[in-house]
């Protein structure tokens, strides 16, 4: 019994209930939801938001959040685009491109770890720098008609399974195995929860907060070159909610605004099941504008579910 309590206690436990019984609510009240039409029409969607809660929920873990990661998935395709029109082979135009990501994380990394600025503030300030200079480079236009190579990454398919859907599975797989069985990122969590403490215990948190926000911009940057790759052009426009829903998708799968919990699996998890909503109120033929409703709701459940975890913890710490 109390096993079974410990189980049911975890996040990611709930989180898959909750996702089926969703699902099957879902599926007695349209026929469409269980087709596989469907069901890769909502994997494919979940690539984006499912890829960037990776990076996103190992900030959280530290404590950390970046808003620039809608711009950087949008910069990181559109780059892409422009530096294959320039003749530039396509695997080494995606390596600049997503180098030009690790950059771009960096600098957030920098300018928060070394100089000590507001991580809200900051990545809000290089949101919009980034997108100023996608623009720019750009002439705020739509980079169109990509090579088949680069097609083949989006649209092909292996066994019937896309391979954004491949790749999305393989790197959450792999980083939910790193981030709970690797010292260097376990680290995280050492920062998250007491920074004083882990700088007391020899673990370089400047160090930690820099890769950490270079690897949220890496898997941004990644999850731009397969939208680019996946429609055959890449998009100015993207990105603009992606921060809010990764962010809302981490702390509904057990992440902490204020560090030191979480994990990948919980926030892809937490990712389905906003993929899961999103899609019910398409084939349930709800207005758009309560779909934007439903998706504001639910951060501010979320925000408020954390919120009432940090008060528990508190109590229990003070008994």
């Amino acid at each position: 019994m109390e096993k079974l309590k410990s189980l049911l206690a975890k996040r990611e436990i709930i989180l898959v209930i909750v996702i089926l019984i969703l699902s099957f609510l879902v599926s007695c009240l349209t026929p469409f939801f269980f087709t596989s039409t469907n069901l890769l029409s909502m994997m494919m969607g979940l690539t984006v938001e499912g890829l960037v809660s990776i990076g996103m929920v190992i900030l959280l873990i530290t404590g950390g959040l970046d808003l620039s990661v809608g711009s950087t998935m949008a910069f990181t395709g559109v780059l892409t685009g422009l530096l294959i029109k320039a003749s530039i082979p396509t695997p080494l135009a995606v390596l600049i491109a997503l180098t030009a990501s690790i950059l771009i994380g960096s600098v957030n990394g920098v300018l928060i770890a070394k100089a000590k600025l507001n991580a809200f503030i900051t990545t809000l300030g290089v949101m919009m720098a980034v997108k100023g200079i996608m623009l720019v480079i750009s002439n705020g236009k739509a980079v169109l008609n990509m090579p088949t190579d680069l097609k083949m990454l989006g649209q092909g398919s292996l066994f019937g399974i896309q391979y954004p859907i491949i790749i999305m599975i393989a790197l959450v797989v792999l980083m939910d195995l790193i981030v709970r069985n690797s010292r260097v990122m376990r680290q995280s969590y050492y920062v998250g929860c007491n920074e004083s403490a882990a700088k007391l215990n020899g673990i370089n948190v400047d160090r930690v907060k820099i890769v950490n926000y270079s690897l949220s911009a890496l898997f941004a940057g990644i999850s731009g070159v397969l939208l680019t790759a996946r429609f055959g052009s890449a998009s100015v426009t993207l990105g603009d909610n992606t921060a809010m829903n990764v962010i809302t998708a981490a702390i509904i799968g057990g992440a902490s605004l204020n560090g030191g919990q979480g994990s990948v699996l919980g926030a892809f998890l937490g990712a389905v099941f906003m993929q899961i909503v999103s899609t019910s109120l398409n084939l349930l033929n709800v207005n758009i504008y309560w779909q934007n409703f439903t998706t504001g709701a639910i951060l501010i459940l979320a925000i408020l579910m954390d919120s009432l975890n940090e008060i528990r913890k508190a109590t229990k710490k003070a008994i």
